[in-house]
């Protein structure tokens, strides 16, 4: 099998899954609440997994919440943000029409709450710019958010601008850093966000457990109360997890350079291969800064579901868009708001490498491509 769906979920690392065998056959179940010897050594492991989370990240050891995912993470940072500040005068928050659908679906909960939520839509190239997200941050604004990476075509944001310009209009700002952690550099030195989600299983760790910074001075109002987590999250810690979660990171932080630009070349191959050898085709979000590893590109004329099973028999898993929206094949909100029509966007896969890929993966998936694209085009015109 060629697994090509790493923005997904990407495989757990061996030393990761050593470790957790190791913490769960050893005694990894004690409560971090408790008091007795088993809850003060789990206490003690939490707090360990936490600094080095910190470290990583650039920040202090308890602005590191640990969630249950990612999608968590952008619920929390949201509602949470905006619950606490409900009774102040500020009603707008802001954000791109190309968030995850844990964001999408946070700010229709905000809607219904009284927020005003305005959601700017992306240049062609799938890059929302700057300036339009300034123009949108009037006196009345409370929150920001902006992804760093885009999870379907891995174009990159102007979080770092974004997040300066917030910072001196007294603004909160949030990115999702799920899809920019161990394929750029993540750090809050790079971005200065008040709140910064993540998700263990796109680098390595553990489908399960995320985090939530929540920088110093920045309220958030616990969705499930209790006093865990500094009250922001309430519910017994998963200690194995938020171990996993700290190694993964290090490792993947470590390696990122060398990585990047490994998984860089096979992707610019792959596109430019493909290209030479299928007519019609074009590349979701060219011309933008992309992170290394994501090809999303679109096959004029073609039953997209048709070519994403023809794939899949061949042995060769990729995607059709988000994975959180997936048992549908409806098309793409992100490539709608980059302006596709609806045909273009459902003639669109997701191909996105990781560490396992290899020089004869991209030789077999285009000749796989090569193959299917005619067949897939001429069930479109029936």
């Amino acid at each position: 099998m060629i697994y090509w769906d790493h923005n997904a979920a990407s495989p757990v690392r061996p030393e990761v899954a050593a470790q957790l065998a190791r913490a769960f056959s050893e005694g990894g179940w004690g409560n971090a609440s408790s008091v007795h010897r088993s809850g003060r050594e789990a206490r003690g492991r939490l707090d360990a997994a936490r600094a080095r989370v910190a470290r990583v990240l650039g920040c202090e050891p308890k602005e590191v919440c640990f969630t249950g995912s990612g999608s968590e993470s952008d619920a929390l940072a949201l509602k949470g943000a905006w619950l606490a500040r409900k009774e102040t005068r500020r009603r707008r928050v802001v954000a791109s029409a190309i968030e995850h659908p844990a964001i999408l679906a946070a700010l229709k909960q905000l809607e219904a709450q009284g927020a005003e939520v305005v959601r700017v839509r992306p240049e062609r190239n799938g890059r929302v710019a700057l300036e339009t997200m300034l123009e949108a941050l009037t006196p009345e604004t409370v929150l920001c958010s902006l992804m760093w990476a885009n999870n379907e075509t891995g174009v990159v944001q102007p979080v770092a601008d974004l997040a300066r310009a917030c910072r001196q209009r007294g603004i909160l700002f949030h990115t999702d850093a799920v899809q920019a952690a161990g394929k750029l550099p993540t750090h809050l030195r790079e971005v200065d966000a008040d709140l910064l989600s993540l998700a263990a299983h796109k680098f390595g760790g553990p489908a399960g457990v995320g985090v939530l910074v929540v920088r110093r001075g920045v309220e958030v109002q616990a969705l499930t109360p209790g006093h865990q987590e500094a009250g922001v999250r309430g519910g017994t810690q998963n200690v194995p997890y938020a171990e996993a979660l700290a190694l993964a990171l290090e490792l993947a932080h470590e390696e990122q350079p060398t990585h990047a630009a490994r998984v860089q070349a096979l992707r610019d191959t792959f596109e430019r291969e493909v290209r030479s050898r299928i007519a019609d085709v074009t590349v979701n979000g060219e011309g933008a800064p992309r992170v290394p590893n994501t090809s999303n590109l679109c096959f004029h004329g073609t039953d997209g579901e048709a070519l994403l099973i023809a794939l899949d028999l061949e042995g060769i898993c990729v995607s059709s868009g988000a994975a959180c929206a997936s048992g549908t094949l409806t098309p793409s909100h992100v490539l709608l708001a980059m302006g596709l029509t609806p045909a273009q966007a459902s003639a669109s896969l997701r191909f996105s490498l990781g560490p396992t890929t290899t020089e004869e993966d991209v030789a077999r998936v285009v000749e796989a491509l090569s193959k299917h694209v005619p067949s897939a085009r001429a069930l479109s015109l029936e």
